[in-house]
């Protein structure tokens, strides 16, 4: 922990944060997250993104192949390109529509521990590196990359919800709080790197999965603004080993998915969706054109 420390402190007396490259996935939580961290970020900065464009192996149970359609195939194929085609923006931005915030539109970034995609994250040139959700784990070349380090933002609790789907385990557990985590990525251990803060929220009961995972990242991605804008006033944010070894989950089983049945709880709340969808939808009169 003391190398890991130090190592950090001599990254933080670096150079000063120009440059950042954002990793995340090509699903609707992701999008939402990083409409909130733009809107929050200071101009200055240079952004650069890329998506992976799922988690883990396609997933077989009706249930979570549901779920995929509600994160990934209504927004990315159905809901986003007509928002695209109608050349305007809502208050909320499509994956295309963020690029007015990057250096330039996104790309896909299918493996960042190959020859190739090492020299795609070389290129963009980063001092530091943000992960929100993304699909691939960072090996050691990858890590070393940015000059400051490698962020991410973890939505649950660390070292308690190491791994996926960790509101689902959460709401299984019958949690009276959801929480969200910044912390370092140092090594290919997964979700296991320093953590430098907790965000919680609330849990509604009767609030659905893909309502409560959402909920995370607008407190989530505050935070994570500020421990960016710390680094980039030289000042190293306090983080400390986790705790603990807590647990890693992988994707449910058959008999997770039966108890989260069996509880009542329900994966995606159509009037909820109903009215994320709305706010990328521009206005009917004038809406933001963009030139």
């Amino acid at each position: 922990m003391r190398q890991t420390v130090t190592m950090m402190r001599s990254r933080c007396n670096a150079d000063p944060i120009v440059r950042i490259t954002l990793l995340a996935n090509r699903d609707l939580p992701s999008n939402l997250a990083l409409n909130y961290l733009v809107k929050v970020l200071p101009q200055e900065y240079s952004l650069t993104l890329f998506l992976s464009e799922s988690v883990g192996r396609a997933q077989s149970p009706p249930e979570l192949r549901m779920l995929a359609f509600y994160e990934q195939t209504l927004p990315n194929k159905l809901w986003f390109p007509l928002i695209d085609a109608q050349h305007a923006t809502g208050e909320l931005l499509t994956f295309n529509g963020l690029a007015k915030h990057l250096e330039a539109p996104a790309l896909s970034l299918a493996d960042p521990n190959s020859e190739g995609g090492l020299s795609t994250l070389a290129n963009s040139a980063p001092d530091l590196m943000v992960s929100i959700r993304f699909g691939h784990i960072l090996k050691s070349r990858a890590i070393a990359i940015p000059k400051r380090g490698v962020l991410n933002l973890h939505s649950g609790k660390l070292p308690e919800y190491r791994g996926v789907m960790a509101t689902f385990r959460a709401m299984l557990n019958n949690d009276k709080e959801l929480a969200s985590t910044i912390h370092w990525i140092n090594s290919e251990a997964i979700d296991a790197g320093p953590v430098i803060c907790h965000r919680a929220t609330p849990r509604e009961p009767s609030r659905c999965y893909l309502a409560n995972v959402l909920s995370l990242y607008e407190a989530g991605c505050l935070a994570l603004a500020g421990t960016i804008n710390a680094l980039a006033q030289g000042q190293m944010p306090r983080s400390e080993a986790a705790t603990g070894t807590g647990n890693y989950y992988s994707f449910p089983s058959t008999t997770d998915l039966a108890r989260f049945d069996a509880a009542g709880y329900q994966w995606a709340d159509p009037d909820m969706l109903t009215a994320l969808l709305a706010r990328y939808q521009p206005p009917d009169r004038g809406g933001y054109e963009e030139t």
